[in-house]
């Protein structure tokens, strides 16, 4: 299926107002982003400026670089759609945005189905045999090139106002915001909560005011929105991860020099690296949980209530995805399961 294509004006108009800075080198490059714009803010911000650097230092200045950060472009959805459009080249996107186009990135939606960050990294990448295979599919579906996989920020932690989450049980009658996906709803109230889909802008207030119990995302999201003000425990569940999805419009990839695509192969990766480590330092610093641990109290579920949690969630969800993105999905869902326990058991 079709992804439909939107635009909004205002993101039109800013990407058409900027066509102009395109003469000024042989080749521009323009990445946009939703994340904050600061290097050491997001992993998006540092990705797109390590690539920058990059770029333009091994093509002499013949490719320029130029990033929009904080949505200057648009939403997620949007900046995708310019990508496709050609009215700008390329876009950091996360899981949300891209299920616009490419419904299916909701298989990463399974809870407790990855083990760790280390098994993450692993699979949310293009060296990855699974990589490769989702790459492809979306460009089928898309006709967008990836340039990179990386996760969107780390793993998903519950946050809540009410009581330590330790077991299944602790989470029944609780308020969980979640996003506008089926497959969250899904996840929340087959845990006995009730799951309560709102926009971002409204999160911090619903948990002001007590419309919303508690909700989910990774640290860094969680401390940049200052829900530790709002929120009296965190539990470390490391229940979802999503990706973050690099595009390239793929005309012009394949328009460049042969030599100008070497460099943005190989400059991709290293920034794809980078931002997988700003995530992790981040996470480690004082933005990240030591911040949240200074007002609120933190917690760890062990490996049994894991156990617990995936054997009550799990087959909700599975089964939201099963209806939702058929007999493609479910092969990309067990190709994702398979590429995560061959990760795993390298480990052990």
């Amino acid at each position: 299926m079709k992804a439909r294509i939107t635009t909004t004006l205002t993101g039109l108009g800013l990407a058409l107002g900027i066509a102009g800075a395109a003469a000024a080198a042989e080749t521009t490059m323009r990445i946009a982003h939703v994340n904050p714009p600061e290097i050491m803010a997001s992993n998006a911000g540092a990705l797109s400026a390590v690539f920058k650097q990059l770029v333009e230092t091994a093509s002499n200045g013949e490719i320029e670089v130029t990033i929009y950060p904080a949505g200057q472009l648009g939403k997620d959805a949007e900046a995708i759609a310019q990508v496709r459009q050609g009215i700008i080249e390329s876009s950091i996107s996360t899981a949300g945005g891209v299920a616009e186009h490419y419904p299916r990135i909701g298989v990463f939606d399974i809870p407790f189905a990855f083990p760790n960050i280390g098994v993450a990294n692993e699979v949310i990448s293009l060296e990855s045999e699974f990589g490769q295979m989702l790459a492809e599919d979306i460009n089928e579906e898309t006709g967008l090139k990836v340039l990179g996989l990386l996760d969107s920020g780390g793993f998903f932690q519950f946050t809540n106002s009410q009581r330590p989450i330790t077991s299944p049980e602790d989470m029944d009658g609780l308020r969980i915001r979640t996003m506008t996906l089926p497959t969250h709803e899904a996840l929340i109230n087959s845990m006995g909560s009730r799951a309560t889909p709102l926009a971002w802008a409204e999160v911090y207030t619903a948990l002001q005011t007590g419309v919303a119990d508690g909700q989910m995302n990774p640290i860094q999201q969680t401390a940049f929105a200052k829900f530790d003000e709002v929120q009296d425990y965190l539990t470390i569940s490391n229940h979802l991860i999503t990706p973050y999805v690099w595009f390239v419009n793929q005309d012009f990839y394949d328009g460049l020099p042969e030599e100008h695509q070497r460099i943005i192969d190989w400059a991709s990766k290293v920034a794809v690296d980078a931002g997988r480590a700003m995530s992790r330092i981040i996470e480690a610093s004082d933005q990240g949980l030591p911040k949240l641990a200074d007002s609120m109290e933190v917690n760890t579920i062990t490996p049994e209530q894991r156990e617990a949690f995936a054997a009550s969630a799990q087959p909700a969800v599975r089964q939201v995805i099963e209806e939702t993105y058929g007999e493609e999905g479910v092969a990309l869902l067990e190709a994702m399961l398979s590429s995560i326990e061959e990760a795993h058991a390298a480990q052990r």
